[in-house]
């Protein structure tokens, strides 16, 4: 869900201005899934820019406690989380944990590094929602280390039908500061696509799994 929508505006805007999301509908990006897609999304590149890493961890800060209280820890999820999910624990005054993909294959064999107590309450900091199949595995993670996971903040999903079923077969929550429909939106708006273009990359979110950019 977009908790705000001045909020999803602003941030869709940003993510613009700094070249974090690229549109590019006549030379489509591979993804690592396979899928064909004229758009690719890197927050990484939030933490080069002082005053939008400001704004997007002010605007988790806000929306996490209005919608999930304050909770015990900030997990964000390796490793394009990492970094905002230390500036919101900070800010929150919170401890703070990262979940790898999966547990390393040497030392202690952690999949969620730093310290947490069994039952405590966790927020999930993701900065990119596709399919929701990495999100869901950094929860599962998280419960099979007795955290009592109360949902999960993220800077932008592409709004995909599969991860909406996901998030609700496992029973999270989740909220977004900017999604798919509002950075169209400002795209079209700010003149970053063209009409022709924006209707490329509707029909992309309604079937990315069989988009054809020969078509």
């Amino acid at each position: 869900m977009i908790f705000n929508n001045n909020t999803a505006q602003q941030t869709a805007e940003l993510l613009l201005q700094i070249n974090a999301i690229k549109l590019n509908s006549k030379n489509p990006f591979t993804w690592a899934s396979g899928w064909k897609s004229p758009i690719y999304c890197d927050n990484r590149v939030i933490l080069s820019f002082p005053a939008v890493r400001n704004y997007i961890r002010d605007e988790f800060t806000k929306h996490i406690e209005e919608k999930f209280g304050k909770p015990d820890v900030i997990a964000g999820v390796a490793t394009g989380a990492i970094g905002i999910g230390i500036l919101v624990a900070e800010a929150m005054g919170l401890p703070f944990v990262y979940v790898r993909p999966e547990p390393k294959k040497h030392g202690r064999q952690n999949q969620v590094e730093g310290f947490m107590h069994k039952g405590q309450n966790v927020v999930v900091v993701e900065d990119l929602i596709s399919t929701g199949g990495s999100s869901l595995l950094a929860v599962e993670a998280l419960r099979n280390e007795g955290a009592n996971v109360k949902g999960m903040a993220a800077i932008f999903t592409y709004g995909f039908a599969i991860s909406k079923e996901r998030f609700e077969a496992a029973n999270i929550d989740v909220i977004t500061l900017s999604n798919y429909e509002n950075l169209l939106q400002k795209a079209v708006d700010k003149r970053y696509v063209s009409e022709d273009e924006l209707e490329t990359l509707s029909a992309w979110n309604s079937n990315p799994a069989e988009w054809n950019p020969e078509v």
